[in-house]
C-alpha cells in the first residue's frame, strides 16, 4: 500500500521503538475474562500471574484517542435509531469529509483511479488514528453514497505498534471476601432490601508490565508520523488514569513508562519487560502486597542491558510515578523532592548518557498533541 501512496505532507517514522509500560491494579479486576462464566480476571495456572491481554490495553488506547477527538474507526457507537453501529457505518463516518459526488466511478481512467485511491486512502486514515497504531480488518460492502469507494482499500492494515498480552511481575490472589456481595437497594416500594448475589471478583494487588514494539517499516502502510509515535508517550499513562472508572476497573494508576528510540534500522533489544522483576527483599511478601507502596521494582538488568547498547539508543522518554521504587544495583531510586525528578531517571543517564534521557511531561507534552 505504501508503494500507492504518495502523500508526503506527513513525517514518517524513520526510528524502530521499543516501549515499557507499568501499571498497578488494586482491589480491580483489570482483565476479565468472559469465558470463565463469572468474568474472573485471567491468572495463568501454572505461575498464577494475572494475565491482561493487548486487547485490552488497546481498548483503553482507542477510547482515550476518541476522547482526545483524534478520530478513531474500531469504537462502540450507537446510529441514529439506536442500535450498535456497522462496521459500514463506521467506514462511512470516517471517508466523510470525501466528498461522493466528486467521483463518477464508473467513468474513472487509470490516472483517476489512482488519485481516488490516494484520496480514499488518505482520507480514511486522517480520521483514523487507532487504525493509524494498531490496523484494522476491513472486508466492508459498503451501501448507499459510499458503495464502491470500499474497492480502493485494502482488506487490512497491519498496525506498525503492537503490544504483547502482560502478566504481572508476582503471583496474585483474588479477593475472595468480595465474591458474593448483596445487593442492598430495595427492589420496589414496600419491599425490604437487598434481593441477589452479584458476582465481584478482583485481585488483591497486581504489578502489570506491558511490552511494546513501533514498527518503522510498517508504519509508511498506515501513515504513522513521528507525531503518533511522540503521542504515545503520553497515551498510555492518560488513558489508565482515565478509562479505568468503572466499578472493577477504578483502583489502576500507571507506574513506569519508558520508549527506547533506536539509532539503526531494524534493530531493537527485545524482551525489556524481562529484565523487570520484583524486588523481593524490599517488598512484602506477593500474597501480602496491596499496593504500590509496598513494592519496589527491580530495574538493575533492563538498565544494565540499555547500558551495554548505549551506541545503538537514540533516546529514552521516560515517566516514572512519584511513589513507584526502583533499585538499580544496590541503590534504591526514589522520587525527588522536585516534580519531574526520580532517582530511576539518573540512573538511565549514568547508562545511556545524560543528552540521550528524555522526561516526559505527560500533560503538557499531550496538549501540544490535540488536534486543532
Amino acid at each position: 500500500m505504501s508503494d500507492t501512496y504518495a502523500d508526503d505532507s506527513y513525517e514518517p517514522v524513520t526510528n524502530r521503538s521499543e516501549i515499557v509500560f507499568c501499571y498497578d491494579a488494586v482491589d480491580a479486576n483489570p482483565n476479565g475474562n468472559p469465558l470463565s462464566g463469572a468474568n474472573r480476571p485471567r491468572i495463568d495456572p501454572e505461575t498464577q500471574r494475572a494475565v491482561v491481554t493487548d486487547v485490552r490495553l488497546k481498548r483503553y488506547l482507542r477510547d482515550q484517542l476518541d476522547d482526545d477527538g483524534h478520530g478513531v474507526y474500531v469504537r462502540n457507537v450507537k446510529n441514529d435509531q439506536g442500535k450498535q453501529s456497522s462496521r459500514e457505518q463506521l467506514l462511512a463516518d470516517r471517508m466523510r469529509d470525501l466528498d461522493p459526488d466528486d467521483w463518477d466511478l464508473g467513468t474513472l481512467d487509470d490516472e483517476e483511479e489512482a488519485e481516488l485511491r490516494e484520496e480514499v486512502f488518505g482520507a480514511f486514515l486522517d480520521a483514523s488514528a487507532d487504525v493509524r497504531y494498531f490496523g484494522a480488518t476491513m472486508s466492508v460492502d459498503m451501501k448507499g453514497s459510499y458503495e464502491g469507494f470500499e474497492d480502493y482499500l485494502p482488506d487490512h492494515f497491519t498496525g506498525p505498534v503492537q503490544f504483547s498480552p502482560a502478566k504481572t511481575l508476582h503471583p496474585v490472589t483474588e479477593n475472595e471476601e468480595y465474591n458474593s456481595l448483596t445487593s442492598v437497594i430495595a427492589t420496589g416500594e414496600g419491599k425490604e432490601q437487598g434481593g441477589f448475589d452479584l458476582d465481584d471478583h478482583r485481585i488483591q494487588y497486581g504489578f502489570i508490565a506491558f511490552h511494546g514494539l513501533v514498527d518503522e517499516h510498517g508504519a509508511a502502510d498506515t501513515k504513522l508520523s513521528t507525531a503518533d509515535v511522540e503521542r504515545l508517550d503520553t497515551l498510555p499513562w492518560r488513558a489508565i488514569k482515565n478509562q479505568t472508572i468503572s466499578r472493577s476497573k477504578v483502583g489502576q494508576e500507571p507506574r513506569l513508562y519508558l520508549r527506547v528510540e533506536y539509532e539503526d534500522e531494524s534493530f531493537h533489544l527485545g524482551g525489556l519487560t524481562r529484565d523487570l522483576d520484583i524486588d523481593e527483599e524490599r517488598s512484602v511478601p506477593a500474597d501480602e502486597l496491596r499496593n504500590v507502596r509496598e513494592f519496589t521494582l527491580d530495574a538493575t538488568d533492563l538498565v544494565s542491558r540499555l547500558g551495554r547498547h548505549a551506541d545503538r539508543i537514540a533516546r529514552v522518554r521516560v515517566v516514572a510515578s512519584d511513589v513507584l521504587d526502583v533499585t538499580v544495583g544496590d541503590e534504591v531510586s526514589t522520587a525527588g523532592d522536585d516534580i519531574g525528578k526520580h532517582g530511576f531517571y539518573d540512573a538511565l543517564r549514568e547508562a545511556v548518557g545524560d543528552d540521550t534521557v528524555e522526561v516526559v511531561d505527560v500533560y503538557d507534552e499531550a496538549a501540544e498533541t490535540m488536534p486543532e
